[in-house]
């Protein structure tokens, strides 16, 4: 169980200070920080008093990620934390399709979703019934699904990946016949990928894509290129393959994270969700952004007050629910991920 510690609004400001994206959206003074600690402080002692956990995905308000989150991180390490956690409830503090891939994985869990918008334009591309229609049209094919796809898409999936791990899964499944979906661009930059270590793979994908990451064009990167040219390029692989090409480096966000913390250079493009510059200012404030970034409308539709509704009274809609054979359908696909991620 967590065990609840109340937060200064002085240790608040102190997380939070360096953070300046969006303008006023995410800037932090000690004022607005002494408006955030009361209710923060009641979220953590519900948590302590429900055994609730909350997981927080990168993308999420800086105030959630410092304020209440006790895991933060991409889709592959929270859905690890989501296995791991002796919690009773789950509060998954990202978008549906993770709130699930927590389900999955923790049948016996209550798992919440705060968010007040279900959507995601990448999981909203792909459902079961078009899933089943392809896999009738190439019934040879190993079907991949992204991370970023319904409870019901991964139970008619083979395997699932996320952006940190699908080219190691992918080029350990023993096909040589590969359908990707549901991100046309991931799938892009992974025949690229294949290509470039020399991997035979055939490999087809569907049309959808991120309404985030597929706006960055290479122009962004000629600017900043030409503005500051020691500045790094850090890109997400649901970028599209020009940018991937133009990239200095190219990973998860846990990755990008990483790879900015240990590169000794001070001047970075993150052409990724904002949320993940946040990130870097607040815990590397010596780092410097360029550029801009773009925020995702469903991700920063997490709030405190969500969150402290749903630990205090949740309703049928935030409540994930999964038919049993469906989720364990899911279930081996996710396994299936742990499985070759591990060889």
């Amino acid at each position: 169980m967590i065990t609840a510690q109340r937060i200064t609004a002085e240790e608040l400001h102190h997380s939070l200070k360096d953070i300046k994206v969006g303008g006023n959206v995410c800037h932090y003074s000690l004022k607005k920080c002494e408006e955030l600690v009361p209710l923060i402080n009641d979220i953590r002692e519900l948590k302590e008093a429900k055994n609730a956990v909350i997981l927080v995905h990168s993308y999420v308000s800086p105030e959630i990620l410092y304020g209440v989150g006790d895991y933060v991180g991409d889709s592959y390490a929270l859905s690890k934390n989501a296995m791991e956690t002796e919690a009773d409830t789950i509060v998954f503090a990202a978008v549906r399709f993770m709130g699930e891939t927590a389900k999955i994985l923790n049948p016996n869990k209550e798992v919440l979703i705060p968010a007040l918008l279900d959507g995601c334009t990448l999981a909203d591309s792909i459902d079961a019934k078009t899933v089943r229609q392809l896999r009738q049209e190439f019934p040879d094919y190993t079907f991949v699904c992204y991370i970023n796809t319904s409870a019901e898409v991964k139970a008619e999936s083979d395997v699932c990946v996320t952006s940190a791990n699908v080219y190691k899964v992918v080029e350990e499944i023993p096909n040589d016949k590969i359908y990707f979906l549901p991100d046309k661009l991931m799938g892009q930059n992974l025949v690229n990928e294949m290509k470039a270590r020399g991997v035979k793979k055939d490999i087809k994908y569907s049309s959808g894509t991120c309404y985030v990451h597929e706006e960055y064009t290479t122009e962004d990167i000629f600017k900043v290129r030409t503005e500051y040219p020691d500045a790094k390029i850090v890109s997400h692989p649901e970028c599209t393959p020009d940018i991937i090409a133009q990239s200095d480096f190219v990973g998860s966000t846990t990755q990008m994270l990483s790879y900015m913390r240990e590169t000794e250079s001070k001047k970075f493009l993150m052409l990724t969700e904002c949320g993940l510059s946040s990130r870097l200012q607040a815990e590397f404030p010596d780092k410097q952004l360029v550029g801009s970034c773009t925020m995702c409308r469903y991700m920063k539709s997490n709030t405190l007050e969500d969150i402290h509704r749903v630990l205090t009274n949740p309703t049928a809609r935030d409540q994930v629910h999964i038919e049993e054979t469906m989720r364990l359908k899911a279930e081996k696909a996710i396994k299936a991920m742990f499985h070759y991620t591990q060889l």
